[in-house]
C-alpha cells in the first residue's frame, strides 16, 4: 500500500494508467483518488485532462482484460478459491462479491459490462463474469472502454470544477464528498434507465 500511496502523490500518465490498472483488476486503487487529483492538476495546466482520461481508459481496458482472460481460463472454481484466499481478503475480495457481479450480469446481458463500470463494488469485477460467459472479447472491449471513460470523464470533470473552488490541502475530502453524491446519481440514472427499459418492452410487447 505504500506503494501505491507513493504513486498516489506522484501522479502523471504513466502512473494513471499503471492505478487504474491496477483498480480494474482485483487491486483496491479507488479510481476517484487518481483521476480527480490528475484533473485537478491539468486544471492548473499541470497536465492535459484528454490525456488523463485517455490514459486512466487505456489502463481500465487492460485491467479489465486481465480479469477477463483469467476468468476465461481458469473457471469459477479457481476464481471463487481466490477470492476466499488471504490474498483475496487482501484485495477486499469474497466469493459474495463475485457472485453479485455475477448476478449482475446474468440479469442485464452483456451491457453489464458497460453500465456495471458505473456502479461502485461492481466496477472492477465485472470483467470477470463476462469471461466466465465467454462474451466476444472485441465486444467486451468496446463496452468497457465506453463505460470506463464514461466514468473517468465524469471524474475528471469533477476534478476540474474542484479546482476553481479548493484548494490542494481540502481536496481529499471533497473529493470523498462529492464522489458520493455522484454515486446516488448515477445509481439513481441506471434504475431510471432500466424502469424505462422495461415499460418500453412490457408496451412494445402488448403491441
Amino acid at each position: 500500500m505504500n506503494f501505491i500511496t507513493s504513486l498516489l502523490s506522484n501522479l502523471n500518465y504513466g502512473t494513471i494508467f499503471f492505478l487504474m490498472m491496477l483498480e480494474s483488476t482485483v487491486v483496491p486503487v479507488p479510481s476517484e483518488f487518481v483521476v480527480t487529483p490528475a484533473a485537478y492538476h491539468a486544471a492548473s495546466g499541470q497536465l492535459d485532462v484528454w490525456l488523463v482520461i485517455l490514459a486512466a481508459t487505456i489502463g481500465a481496458d487492460l485491467g479489465a482484460t486481465i480479469n477477463y482472460v483469467v476468468a476465461l481460463y481458469v473457471g469459477r472454481p479457481v476464481i471463487y478459491r481466490f477470492a476466499n484466499s488471504r490474498w483475496g481478503k487482501m484485495c477486499l475480495l469474497s466469493q459474495e462479491k463475485v457472485e453479485k457481479s455475477e448476478r449482475y450480469f446474468d440479469e442485464h446481458g452483456i451491457a453489464a459490462t458497460l453500465t456495471g463500470r458505473l456502479i461502485p463494488g461492481i466496477r472492477h469485477l465485472i470483467s470477470i463474469p463476462a469471461g466466465l460467459a465467454r462474451m466476444n472479447y472485441w465486444k467486451f472491449l468496446l463496452y468497457t472502454t465506453i463505460g470506463a471513460g464514461a466514468w473517468h470523464a465524469i471524474l475528471a470533470a469533477l476534478g476540474w470544477y474542484l479546482h476553481a473552488i479548493v484548494p490542494e490541502e481540502q481536496l481529499n475530502d471533497k473529493i470523498a464528498e462529492y464522489a458520493e453524491y455522484i454515486k446516488l446519481v448515477i445509481l439513481a440514472l441506471l434504475i431510471a434507465a432500466i424502469v424505462w427499459f422495461v415499460i418500453t418492452r412490457y408496451v412494445k410487447k402488448r403491441k
